[in-house]
């Protein structure tokens, strides 16, 4: 009889020396367990970096807008051959300002608007183009600030865009950026006739 669990016994172990103990086992899973964490964590932070990085590129692409707005302006002048800072003042210390399609290039309606308060976010419409009229808001606001120069043939223009991201806005104060929420991009422009 002993001999008979003698070799079941053996016969066993050597059968379930092939598998898992409770404790290979429990660890294995540990260390899947841990693995999936870490990449979902990986994951989470590269879709949330992606989208500030979509944020700055779209808020330095209106930086640019916004400088285009003011020399298109001025081109504009030069054709109708009159003074190149007609409607190039912001009586307020700053405008906002976008481009109006199907305006005439005879038409006195420029688009500068004074910039109030904090500022109206943009609105993007159906065909992608931004305004402040029509269209779903967007988290971007746009301030553009014209200052005259010493040389009565330049102004300076500065334009600031800030957005929302993650319940933090930067307020824009004078004509600074407050934190990494905001592009600034800034030009002088010249009389060149």
């Amino acid at each position: 009889m002993k001999k008979d669990n003698f070799s079941i016994a053996k016969r066993f172990k050597r059968e379930s020396g092939a598998g898992f103990t409770l404790i290979e086992l429990v660890i294995a899973i540990f260390i899947l367990a841990f693995a999936t964490v870490g990449v979902y964590n990986a994951f989470s932070t590269m879709i949330v970096l992606t989208q500030g990085i979509s944020n700055r590129f779209t808020a330095a692409y209106l930086a640019q807008e916004g400088l285009e707005i003011i020399r298109n302006m001025r081109d504009t002048n030069w054709i109708k051959s009159q003074d190149w800072k007609t409607g190039l003042d912001c009586s307020s210390a700053a405008c906002e300002a976008y481009y109006k399609t199907g305006t005439s290039p005879d038409s006195t309606d420029f688009p500068l608007e004074p910039y109030s308060n904090n500022g109206r976010v943009l609105k993007i419409d159906d065909n992608g183009f931004y305004n402040y009229t029509s269209g779903q808001d967007t988290k971007i606001k746009r301030k553009i600030i014209i200052t005259p120069t010493s040389n009565s043939d330049a102004i300076n223009v500065s334009v600031l865009v800030t957005w929302k991201e993650k319940d933090q806005e930067c307020i824009i104060i004078g004509n600074n950026c407050c934190s990494s929420l905001c592009i600034k991009a800034e030009e002088y422009l010249y009389n060149w006739y």
